[in-house]
């Protein structure tokens, strides 16, 4: 075997064999295994194929950053794909599966790409899939889809559970290293509410991989000791298994927590994964350093990998990475990594250090090749030796793994995530983290210290700092001294010449050092231009390994500093998250939350047909015994509410309550139309225009006292324009005093329609109601008989004599009971959104189908409410551009056949009579249709080229989709009561 367990040493409990299988070969490992150290420990060298050549690819990694060793775990639904198996913890009846190749791992028939690899260099399908243009769809496409992507997704339904959760604390400690370890403890002692998160499921990083003393006592006792005490405050929380992947606005930070991903039946009663969102008042940023790859010939092959995961396999799992075993290095990781093979009886064949005058201590026997660099590696499916070069002369060196180590890289993304970017340093190669404020303090190797005694020490220095910042002391605890730390300086080696085979950059992406030479000259210099021409530092990886080293071999290929190539932008996620994790309990039935109006009880007893509207269940229609259709019950509704009265439920719309000394101010501002005389106990509908002058959104406002005004928008834009609002009133208009509160969930409101709605309202209100007490447009607070206070509008959206009457929710129902009952002499019913939707158009009223993203308000016949005498408004400067006034453009008009048997439907076309379809002669579309009862016949609002000068004529109205075509008349858009007389009856 070239790779195998230890007979003793190591963390795992050899107690406990975990029975696992690997593309059907049935395999032995242990408790606190890796499925990536269980591998090893099995000989299992070859775990992966790469993305566009189909190498064979090994462990290269013992942690995140792994670019080889992504499998596909579980079975079933439960197969989870691009898994890395270095941080995957074993569990018994883990099943894992290799991806990316075909038939299997070993013969797979896509290694064919590397010889054709001269023809698939950095950019080839920029140039490959232009031409013929006709193979694009045909040829090209569907071999891209096919070769896309590493892993296979299932299709089956995921069986698990998935939840959500908020967290607060104090301070926020990331990573649970040797720096996490004592900024956790020293902000514990002083009594702060402390979260220690950790992406491992044992708690205590690199600490678990050394074999240095600490105190006297082993990295791992030490740790123990800490989480001991942590474990002890009931303030502090420990979260292993927990991954914080993004840092985001009002220092929120994204964390997903691994509750049963190590268990092959997950229970039904937890959830398999959490996504916490961690409110953090400070955070530590104590997320250790990567250990550079080396960049020479043959770099990928499988049994190379870093020192630093060479060591961590032999210390934390008792896995030797091979029998014998040459170490490739530029700084003093490579000696230790030589060091503790040595130690535990491992034939090291030689040190090649690529620093010319540089060496450590070596034990005895162990061969030190200075100023020297491997040109190959031998072997296919694994090490079979070594081409190394010094001074011109080549050697042969005979081994069977290769570890190699080209320094450290701080693990700084977090700092990154929202803009600011990492600077370089000279004295440590290496990008550091900006500075981003007391909110975030890097800490330990995070910041570009190195060693175990200087970062245990600075996790102290930062807790520290976190609690001055908080206007907070606490005592500096004793940090143990530390004996046998290596030096862990090293010396910039980015790349060795003379490579007889490809020497990657970018593992998983399959990005060697002529691809980034080839992004140079041909135009492709910037490195986020490279990274995209190359695919260096893209997908799951994300740059994570070898990003620092694309950079510096840029830098030398320009001859400047990798100070000014810099890296690509850090984005959230560090490490992928499911979907699962995202979604949380939001799936199935579930996805969205759906919403009830405080009427639902009262709709669903009167047995409405619901419909969804966005979120909200909305009563559609009423049927009765005996109708046949909606279109009957609909008809009823709608001739019932014009001559008798109806009553429907209006909670759905979006309130907000808008107060504040400028509140009429503000609210002049946001509207096209004047707010600022508004008197009290009056309403007016207004118009909310966007910057570019088209219409957003409308409703009416109405003035409850000289300070407190109440807004109602459409259903669909309640959020926006609550959104809206914040922005202008924190960005545009932070001086002015103003604050509003979405109240949209707190009052049911129902509208009362009809020309016996006075007499119903009568029965069910103490307040007089008559046309002189309370005339169109009056709002008024009003007591109900029985004493419930309650807010009564005398606004409509049919024409007809209408109230709004709006009640605290928990009395919507009741409230309703009693108008019905009140109604029954008068022969009242209900009606839903169908019927309300043509009593609108019968009216000419529109609705976002006429206001769409594209229409002003002269457009849908609202010119009068551009008040071009206010001093300023949203959208009053830009409704001035020649576009926007145009006389052809499309205006709001009615339409009805000429012959009355055809029916208009929404999205028809509109053409002049003998025109051919085209766009050229588009003249139009129909934006809402319906068959109005009250006239007999269908009607349409349309929008059509100088539609108002239009009225009279005849014009086609041509429907692809549907087969039809046949004329109409062009008219008002109001087809019912023109003088609007009922209004005010």
């Amino acid at each position: 075997m070239s790779a195998h367990r230890l007979s003793s040493g190591g963390l795992v409990d050899r107690s406990r064999s975990l029975g696992f299988s690997f593309d059907g070969l049935d395999l032995k490992g242990y408790e606190g295994d890796t499925l990536a150290s269980a591998l090893l420990a099995n000989d299992q060298l070859l775990v992966g194929r790469s993305f566009k050549y189909h190498r064979p690819r090994g462990i290269v990694t013992a942690g995140s950053a792994e670019p080889n060793a992504l499998v596909m775990i579980g079975k079933g639904a439960r197969t989870e794909p691009n898994t890395r198996a270095t941080v995957a913890e074993l569990y018994n009846g883990l099943v894992a599966t290799s991806q990316n190749r075909w038939p299997s791992l070993k013969y797979d028939i896509g290694s064919l790409n590397s010889l054709l690899s001269p023809f698939l260099g950095a950019g080839f399908y920029y140039k490959t899939f232009m031409w013929p243009a006709a193979f694009w769809e045909k040829v090209y496409e569907p071999f891209i889809r096919r070769a896309a992507g590493l892993g296979k997704a299932v299709m089956e339904a995921d069986p698990d559970r998935y939840e959500k959760a908020w967290a607060h604390c104090d301070l926020l400690v990331v990573g649970a290293g040797p720096a996490g370890l004592m900024a956790a403890l020293t902000a514990a002692r002083a009594g702060l509410r402390v979260i220690l998160a950790d992406e491992g499921f044992r708690l205590g990083g690199s600490l678990l991989s050394e074999r240095v003393s600490i105190g006297g006592t082993a990295p791992s006792t030490f740790v123990e000791t800490i989480l001991s005490e942590l474990a002890g405050f009931p303030w502090v929380t420990l979260m292993p298994r927990t991954t914080v992947f993004g840092w985001y606005d009002d220092n929120v930070f994204g964390a997903v927590e691994k509750v049963q991903k190590h268990i092959a039946l997950p229970s039904l009663d937890l959830p398999v994964e959490r996504l916490w969102r961690i409110v953090a008042r400070r955070a530590i940023m104590a997320t250790g350093a990567e250990e550079r790859p080396l960049v020479f010939g043959g770099n990928d092959r499988p049994g190379v990998m870093t020192a630093g995961a060479g060591r961590t396999y032999l210390n934390r799992y008792g896995v030797a990475v091979g029998r014998k075993v040459a170490v490739f290095t530029n700084g003093g990781s490579g000696y230790q990594a030589a060091r503790d093979l040595a130690a535990q009886g491992i034939d090291v064949a030689a040190v090649i250090d690529g620093r010319p005058a540089a060496g450590d201590n070596l034990p005895n026997g162990i061969r030190l090749i200075q100023g020297g660099g491997v040109v190959k590696v031998k072997g296919r499916h694994r090490v079979g030796g070594l081409l190394v070069e010094r001074s011109g002369f080549e050697e042969s060196i005979d081994c069977d793994a290769l570890l190699m180590s080209g320094g450290w890289s701080p693990i700084i993304h977090l700092a990154c995530q929202r803009g600011a970017k990492p600077y370089w340093s000279d004295e440590k190669q290496a990008f550091l983290a900006p500075d981003v404020g007391r909110q975030l303090l890097p800490a330990g190797s995070a910041s570009g210290l190195s060693g175990i005694g200087a970062c245990l020490r600075d996790g102290v220095a930062k807790a520290l700092s976190a609690l001055a910042s908080l206007d907070l002391t606490a005592t500096s605890p004793d940090v143990p001294d530390v004996e046998g730390e290596y030096d862990a300086s090293f010396a910039p080696l980015w790349y060795v010449p003379g490579a007889r085979d490809k020497a990657f950059v970018d593992f998983q992406n399959d990005v060697h050092v002529k691809d980034l030479g080839l992004a140079q000259r041909e135009g492709f210099g910037h490195i986020e231009h490279t990274k995209r021409y190359t695919t260096s530092g893209m997908a799951t990886d994300q740059g994570k390994l070898g990003n620092v080293n694309a950079t510096g071999i840029i830098a030398g290929m320009k001859g400047v500093s990798p100070a000014e190539i810099g890296v690509t932008t850090f984005r959230p996620f560090y490490t992928p998250v499911s979907f699962g994790a995202m979604a949380g309990t939001s799936r199935g039935e579930h996805s969205r939350p759906v919403r009830r109006s405080p009427l639902h009880g009262w709709a669903k007893k009167n047995g409405a047909v619901f419909v969804e509207a966005g979120l909200w269940h909305r009563s559609s229609w009423f049927p009765r015994d005996g109708e046949k259709g909606w279109r009957q019950s609909v008809d009823r509704e709608v001739m019932n509410a014009r001559t008798n009265v109806g009553l429907c439920d209006v909670s759905t719309l979006g309130k907000i309550e808008v107060f504040g000394n400028d509140a009429a101010e503000f609210l002049n501002r946001i509207y096209s139309n004047a707010f600022l005389k508004l008197p009290v106990g009056r309403a007016r509908y207004g118009l909310m225009l966007r910057e570019d002058g088209i219409v957003y959104d409308d409703g009416t406002t109405s003035r409850l006292a000289e300070n407190h005004f109440f807004v109602t928008t459409t259903t669909a834009y309640a959020a926006e324009v609550m959104t809206h609002m914040e922005y202008c009133a924190q960005v545009l208009w932070p001086d002015l005093d103003v604050r509003f509160v979405s109240s949209s969930d707190q009052w049911a409101q129902m509208s009362l329609v009809g020309p016996k709605a006075r007499l119903v309202l009568q029965q069910v209100v103490e307040d007089d109601v008559s046309n002189e007490a309370f005339p169109f447009l009056a709002v008024r607070e009003v007591t109900l008989k029985g004493g419930l206070r309650a807010r009564l509008f005398r606004i409509s959206f049919s024409g007809e004599l209408a109230y709004e009457l709006a009640v605290p929710a928990g009395y919507g129902e009741a409230v309703a009971d009693a108008l019905m009952e009140a109604g029954r002499p008068h022969d009242i019913c209900a009606y839903g959104v169908e019927a309300l939707n043509v009593l609108r158009i019968e009216k000419g009223h529109v609705t976002h189908n006429e206001l769409n993203g594209t229409t002003t308000p002269d457009d849908v016949g609202l010119g009068k409410m551009f008040s071009v005498n206010k001093p300023d408004f949203i959208g009053k400067r830009l409704s001035s551009r020649f576009g926007l006034t145009a006389a052809d453009r499309l205006q709001l008009v009615g339409l009805k056949p000429v012959d009355k048997a055809k029916e208009i439907k929404a999205g028809a076309h509109l053409l002049k009579e003998g025109a051919a379809p085209s766009m050229t002669n588009d003249q139009g579309h129909v934006t809402s249709a319906c068959f109005s009862p009250a006239l007999g016949h269908p009607i349409a609002l349309a929008l059509l080229k100088s539609g108002r000068e239009r009225f009279g004529e005849k014009i086609v109205v041509w429907d692809k989709l549907r087969g039809e075509e046949f004329v109409a008349e062009v008219c008002s858009p109001v087809f019912i009561d023109p003088d609007s007389q009922k209004l005010h009856q």
